[in-house]
């Protein structure tokens, strides 16, 4: 079979110019975006520019439009908002601004653009493009360009990125700058919810959404507020009564606080706005709560970016440049977007027509409508929030006298709480007992089980570490008195979450079914470990969060390094043998290298990185960031890596090492995380209820099959429950970690930003997706 791959080294863009520009509302992550469509765009050989002021800059020209350099986008990736300036442009919306436009671009042979921004500056793009050949012909009838100008720039290329906080554009499942927008609201939320406490009192928080509920319906489902209003899902006729009801039954519950979380587009059945002091005068007027209103406005858009945004940002910058090396004349203009956990291309008008669609289904009442125009993302979302939320009396639950028992095993890691919350409040939904077994299997043992109840995990998205306690002991030395236990409590399911112990936690309990009937019931797992090494899932509960905690330490210790000139620093991270913390880490902190264990180095490739800092050491960027996996090699340890590169910068720079250690395991859950854990042990409990009714025989279930024991994981696109003993071939049991891990394609892309030549595979790019194929598929997106 002949080889497809395409690599990055055959494709040149010598000759070419690309104009970077930001343009709409600003979103943090656009400097990231920027970085990599300059840094890309220069390796490949290609000039760029920074179109400042969005389309006035395009439209004003002079210094507006200036070359980019290297250097000149360092110190970027940190920063929120956008470097090089946003505007909203009257003057592109004629014909005569865009001519002005068409006129300086074609003054410094600029035939390719990248344009990040939201639908309006993307629509505006296209419009641009169509427009292009016509303007060039009347600027050749002015005068102002020669034919042959004309001719050599006959073609505009146009690839978009969409940065906008309030994920309101179809055909990606996040657009850049949402989740550093969801960590402020959260953040907020987080600080409230102690003041709230102190007093019982109710807060009514506003969040941005002028036409998409997104950010409130995921910061509800992130802090499990009591009730949320968003434009696309109006409540029903009679809503004040059901809500001011739920808020008195939390408070009868001795619950201290309520929070409501309202979109600012949010509106009644009869298209009529909902507003903050509308639903304080009510809930004042019906239940005499002390009640505050937050609007949060701008401080949503502010901040430095989450490590998610700046990844995303920077996969889709270099997305860009390659769509754009890619194009030909009649390539329509595309986005470059998110699905599931792969960047694909959409043509952007597509993309438009469906956020369109959208709007006109809320202006025509079609509300369900529209929640499925917004894609199956926001769909679970919202479907996950009201399973979640509303508390059924006992009388409206199905009662299926099964017993659901859910423990954490493994090392803590941030979310497990809500996945705990979740997977109770779902299994009591569904009829259910839920059983919370204390510190892992050490616990089931021990017989430290008992009963939870709803109003037990109130509270537990916010939470770090592992409320329930968890212990890395395996079950098999233990395995008479697990059964033993699973009989006098009669469990008939198990929901196990946690990390790498807990996947060989499951595999043992089913080895030993022949042995003992009591385990023939059945078992799901969850991927919880900041490590995220896990076989059979793209990620884990707990390593976004990591990520953030790396990232931060990342930023404050560049900061230190900019009032001292030339110095490196050497950090190590956590991860076992999995390089993952490293190498993502690495990406959103704009480290120089990433030691890690999958890709083995030696002392040449020590030296050669030595011999690239000390050249960066001229320019004006004078500082280093090595990132190291603490289990990379045996003998190049932190202290040796941190000693050579101490001696032979001598001269030139200086060193410092940090060790991140258990600081990457603690500390409030971030949203991705909250949202993740909420949503897969959802989607988890929903299985087991389906398991429980599909084994159950002659008054007792009995499950010993192979699908029977499953772990619920995140592959590419979608949720994916995959029996255990299937995955056996895909682990490295040795080095707990799997055989083929996605993110290794992610190496190329930080050392191509960090200036390094690099052999790239780009056979994965270039797929051209049409928005209803990706709606098609069963996507299961987070």
């Amino acid at each position: 079979m002949p080889d497809t791959k395409k690599f990055i080294e055959n494709l040149s863009g010598a000759g070419k110019c690309i104009g970077v520009l930001t343009s709409g509302g600003d979103a943090q992550g656009m400097n990231a975006a920027v970085r990599a469509v300059v840094r890309m765009g220069i390796y490949v050989g290609a000039k760029v520019y920074f179109i400042h002021e969005g389309y006035q800059g395009m439209v004003d020209g002079g210094d507006n439009i200036k070359e980019a350099s290297w250097e000149s986008v360092s110190s970027m990736l940190q920063v929120g908002g956008t470097v090089i300036g946003s505007a909203r442009c009257k003057d592109f919306r004629t014909h005569e601004g865009r001519l002005h436009a068409a006129l300086n671009l074609v003054q410094r042979g600029i035939t390719n653009l990248c344009v990040i921004g939201g639908d309006g500056s993307l629509t505006g793009a296209n419009l641009f493009r169509e427009e292009w050949s016509g303007l060039l012909d009347e600027l050749v009838q002015s005068g102002e360009i020669s034919e042959e100008a004309s001719q050599i720039h006959s073609a505009l290329h146009i690839v978009g990125m969409v940065g906008s906080i309030d994920n309101d554009f179809c055909g990606t499942d996040m657009t850049i700058g949402t989740d550093s927008a969801l960590h402020r609201i959260i953040e907020v939320v987080d600080a409230i919810m102690t003041t709230a406490q102190s007093h019982q009192r109710t807060f009514v928080l506003e969040v941005m959404g002028r036409h998409c509920g997104y950010l409130a319906l995921v910061s509800a489902l992130a802090c499990g507020a009591d009730w949320v209003l968003i434009p696309e899902m109006p409540p029903k006729d009679g809503w004040e009564e059901q809500m001011c009801y739920k808020l008195s039954e939390n408070r009868a519950d001795k619950k201290r606080l309520n929070i409501i979380i309202v979109a600012e587009g949010a509106i009644d059945q009869s298209n009529k706005p909902i507003t903050t002091e509308l639903i304080k005068d009510l809930v004042v007027r019906c239940l005499g709560f002390d009640t505050r209103v937050t609007i949060l406005g701008h401080v949503q858009r502010g901040g430095t970016p989450s490590a998610f945004d700046r990844i995303l940002a920077s996969r889709m910058g270099v997305e860009a440049v390659l769509a754009l090396l890619e194009a030909s004349p009649g390539t329509p203009a595309c986005v470059v977007s998110l699905c599931g956990n792969q960047a694909v291309r959409v043509p952007l008008m597509e993309c438009v027509q469906m956020t369109q669609e959208v709007q006109k289904a809320m202006d025509e009442k079609r509300f369900e409508e529209a929640v499925r125009l917004r894609g199956r993302s926001f769909e679970n979302n919202l479907n996950t929030y009201k399973l979640l939320s509303h508390r059924k009396i006992d009388s409206e639950l199905p009662h299926s006298s099964f017993n659901v028992a859910v423990l954490n095993v493994g090392a803590p890691a941030a979310g497990m709480n809500a996945a705990v919350r979740s997977a109770v409040r779902v299994g009591i939904t569904e009829g259910h007992t839920m059983f919370a077994v204390s510190d892992g299997f050490e616990g089931f043992y021990k017989g430290q089980i008992k009963e939870i109840k709803w109003g037990d995990v109130g509270g537990w998205t916010g939470q770090g570490g592992s409320l329930l306690g968890t212990k890395r002991t395996l079950p098999a030395k233990h395995i008479d008195k697990i059964a033993e236990q699973m009989r006098i409590h009669n469990i008939n399911a198990l929901l196990v979450i946690g990390g790498f112990e807990a996947y060989l936690g499951l595999m043992e309990l089913q080895a030993a079914r022949s042995k003992h009937a009591e385990l023939c019931v059945p078992m799901v797992m969850v991927p919880a470990t900041v490590s995220n090494n896990i076989p059979g899932s793209d990620l884990s509960i707990g390593a976004d969060t990591a990520l953030n905690a790396i990232t931060d330490t990342c930023d404050r210790i560049k900061q230190s390094a900019s009032g001292t000139k030339r110095r490196v620093f050497i950090i190590e991270t956590m991860g076992g043998y999995c390089g993952y913390l490293a190498t993502v880490g690495g990406l959103a902190a704009g480290a120089d290298a990433a030691y890690i264990y999958e890709e083995p180095f030696d002392i040449r490739e020590l030296q050669s990185n030595v011999e690239h800092l000390t050249e960066k050491m001229k320019t004006s960027i004078q500082r280093g960031l090595v990132l190291r996996n603490e289990n990379c090699s045996e003998n190049y340890t932190t202290d040796f890596i941190y000693q050579l590169y101490n001696e032979e910068g001598k001269g030139v720079f200086d060193c410092r090492k940090n060790v991140l250690g258990h600081m990457q395991q603690g500390g409030a859950p971030s949203p991705f995380d909250r949202n993740f854990g909420t949503k897969i042990a959802a989607k988890a409990m929903q299985w087991i209820s389906k398991k429980l009714k599909e084994f159950y025989r002659e008054g007792r279930v009995f499950a010993n099959t192979e699908d029977s024991a499953c772990l619920l994981g995140m592959r590419r696109r979608a949720l994916v429950f995959q029996p255990v003993v299937q995955l056996k071939d895909e682990t490295d049991f040795v080095h707990r970690i799997p055989k083929e891990q996605w993110w290794l394609r992610l190496r190329p892309l930080m050392k191509i930003l960090a200036k390094y030549k690099t052999s790239y595979d780009v056979s994965d790019s270039g797929q051209l997706e049409h928005i209803v194929r990706l709606r098609a598929k069963d996507i299961s997106a987070i």
